[in-house]
């Protein structure tokens, strides 16, 4: 019986996997071109592309199934060189790169991979000259790992096979970068661009196949997987196939107590759990570490604002590196793209960690002898005065608490997102002892924090958001009551941070609304910082 594959490359005889039939055949046709029907021909027609999509998204596997496909259709047409550039990882030039042996390096990886003995390489000339008399046949070169390369060595190789495509002898058919670049980026330290600007780019996977690889699974153990569970897992990892692969094997191994039962959304919820809280997994620390890094605070940071989206340029460094190292995703507005997070459980645990990273400790968070009844009883929770409560702890630890928490460069105020930190943390730590759960959720993406919380058997829904204006004030209303309605709440609760608040708005903006098309009363709560968010 197969099993879904958490980490390593994925076996098609022992794995459950989506075949991407339509993507393999796009790289091969890439590489190949037209059929060929004769030797002259053969040695046209192919391009130089570039095979590329964030880290752990499935290129290797999708190249090297184009790959065989080449060899068992045109096994009489082409030679194929596969070789992943890893190795010469570390490699940095000391001044000219031109008089560094990175074409020896590259000659010695070539000669690993290669049927037939070659004649040591230590010149660029050279290099070219192996690809115009050395072969017997056309010639398909597949370097996977691109990324390993120093940038000043990847234009450098980049520039060679560009001269390449200028001679008539060049045996060279087709060439394929693989790599979280798009051929853009590779020309871009190049004189002149890359002469082909071909490429294929691997996307997430689709809910249909991620339905399939889990539908593959209930014909083979006969253990049924309810619908919603596969949606969830869709939905939660944005069809990462890394993520889809843990969470397959989380739900079918670790949390599959008895095999005879459906797979449910409580098996979900435990499965879930874990991945936020508890499972090791490389490509999540990997991304958590990316995220943390400080280079990338003000992008990061600034995704979890209420009040502006973070409009997103492949030519913005930044931004790029976050998308092609998993942390981020892009969203078409119109003609507009868009950054917000890569999916729901990568959002949720940069949200724990910056959480527990910037308020490691709370402090007291009330009295020992306060009266806490018009907050929480054994029965109930009213939510609204437990906000009041934490803009009174703010006002009274606000030195404390914001002393060293990230700043905006721009003006030096702390970020809007510190105070979704905080305010999670608080109410994480207030209902820690009172058998609560409580947790977030990122319905957009990027922006809107959403906490719900779960007590006395009854389910609290609480929105946040920074205050702009009357406009965005009344939008929020609305939004707030669809939501409720969408998770089947009667009340919800609006939080909207803002730095000064005069009693007269307050009076004015904290009334009750009661939506009439969603039957959902919104009961908006104004929370005071005394500084800018």
């Amino acid at each position: 019986m197969r099993e879904f594959c958490p980490s390593g490359f994925v076996d098609v005889r022992s794995h459950y996997y989506a075949p991407r039939d339509e993507l393999i055949a796009q790289v091969v046709s890439r590489l190949v071109g037209d059929v060929p029907q004769s030797e002259l021909e053969a040695m046209l027609g192919g391009h130089y592309i570039t095979v590329w999509g964030p880290r752990q998204s499935g290129k290797t596997w999708v190249v090297t199934h184009a790959k065989w496909e080449i060899q068992t259709r045109y096994w009489d047409r082409f030679t194929i060189i596969d070789i992943s550039l890893s190795g010469l990882q570390g490699l940095a030039p000391d001044g000219d790169p031109d008089i560094f042996d990175f074409p020896l390096a590259l000659w010695r990886l070539l000669l690993s991979a290669s049927p037939e003995p070659m004649n040591r390489i230590d010149t660029w000339i050279e290099f070219q000259t192996l690809f115009c008399n050395f072969w017997d046949r056309p010639v398909i070169l597949i370097l996977d790992d691109v990324d390993a390369l120093h940038p000043d060595y990847l234009a450098l190789m980049v520039a060679q096979f560009r001269a390449l495509q200028k001679k008539e002898q060049s045996l060279l058919h087709g060439l394929a970068l693989v790599g979280t670049r798009p051929v853009p980026e590779i020309g871009s330290k190049l004189d002149a661009p890359f002469s082909v600007q071909r490429s294929v780019h691997i996307p997430n996977l689709t809910l249909g196949e991620v339905e399939e690889m889990f539908r593959w699974y209930e014909k083979e153990s006969g253990q049924p997987v309810e619908q919603v569970v596969i949606e969830r897992v869709y939905h939660e990892t944005g069809g990462q196939p890394n993520l889809v692969s843990w969470l397959g094997t989380l739900l079918t191994e670790t949390y599959n107590p008895d095999r005879s039962r459906p797979i449910t959304l409580a098996h979900f919820d435990a499965a879930y759990a874990a991945a936020l809280y508890d499972a090791p997994n490389d490509n999540v620390a990997n991304i958590v570490n990316q995220a943390r890094q400080k280079k990338y605070q003000d992008v990061v940071l600034g995704l979890f604002r209420t009040t502006q989206r973070t409009p997103f340029l492949f030519d913005d460094l930044l931004l790029s590196r976050l998308y092609l190292n998993g942390v981020i995703d892009r969203e078409a507005d119109g003609t507009r793209l868009y950054a917000r997070f890569s999916s729901p459980l990568v959002q949720k645990r940069l949200f724990d960690y910056f959480t527990r990273e910037i308020f490691p400790h709370t402090g007291r968070l009330y009295a020992p002898f306060e009266d806490l009844t018009a907050i929480i009883t054994d029965e109930s929770l009213d939510l609204p005065n437990l906000l009041r409560r934490y803009e009174r702890y703010l006002r009274e630890n606000r030195g404390r608490l914001l002393r060293d928490v990230p700043r905006r460069k721009s003006d030096m105020r702390p970020y809007e997102a510190v105070f979704h930190f905080s305010l999670y943390a608080y109410l994480t730590q207030f209902l820690e002892h009172r058998a609560a759960r409580v947790w977030p959720e990122f319905p957009t993406g990027n922006g809107r924090t959403d906490v719900l919380i779960e007590y006395a058997g009854r389910r609290y829904g609480l929105e946040v958001r920074s205050y702009l204006d009357a406009h965005e004030y009344r939008q929020a209303v609305e939004e707030a009551a669809r939501y409720g309605h969408s998770l089947g709440l009667e009340e919800i609760t609006l939080a909207f941070f803002i730095g000064t608040i005069s009693d007269d708005n307050r009076a004015r903006y904290e009334v009750t609304h009661h939506d009439e098309e969603t039957g959902v009363t919104v009961r908006p709560v104004f929370v005071e910082t005394g500084t800018g968010v």
